[in-house]
């Protein structure tokens, strides 16, 4: 199969950008989960999220299972202290309205790591809108130094 030139540049020049913007549209209910999580605002931190969906924190080989109300409720409590959660490098694979999102994450309190791991993230899109569906991610204290 032979492509012509003109495709050739098209796909070249065209896919990138595409690819960019279509990684860029599955992060950013991620990124904003993690703002609202900065902020506490439990609303904030549920609006990117699918009703009924959950997450799977696996800690010391245990795993705490809550839905995204309850992680909303957990995290959207006023504290006096600074949280953020920042991932790295995140591998994106979207199929139609189907997307994985798989990342390294530090997590930090008060500016400094207090734990990292990976993050896993199914997302769908719904209504042209990418929702997280679901989060499983791995957690230790044992962060490279960090």
């Amino acid at each position: 199969m032979q492509i012509s030139s003109a495709a050739a540049l098209f796909c070249l020049t065209a896919s990138p950008s595409h690819a960019q913007s279509a990684e860029q549209a599955v992060l950013a209910p991620i990124q904003a989960m993690f703002d609202g999580m900065a902020k506490r605002d439990a609303a904030a931190i549920a609006a990117p999220t699918l009703p009924g969906g959950t997450m799977v924190l696996m800690r010391d080989g245990k795993a705490a299972q809550m839905t995204f109300t309850d992680f909303a409720t957990r995290v959207g409590k006023p504290g006096t202290t600074k949280i953020e959660e920042r991932i790295h490098d995140p591998l994106v694979r979207i199929d139609n309205d189907l997307a994985v999102v798989w990342a390294p994450f530090d997590f930090l309190v008060d500016g400094k790591v207090d734990h990292c791991g990976t993050d896993l993230f199914n997302m769908v899109r719904v209504d042209g809108t990418w929702k997280i569906a679901s989060v499983a991610d791995t957690g230790t204290k044992t962060c490279g130094g960090k």
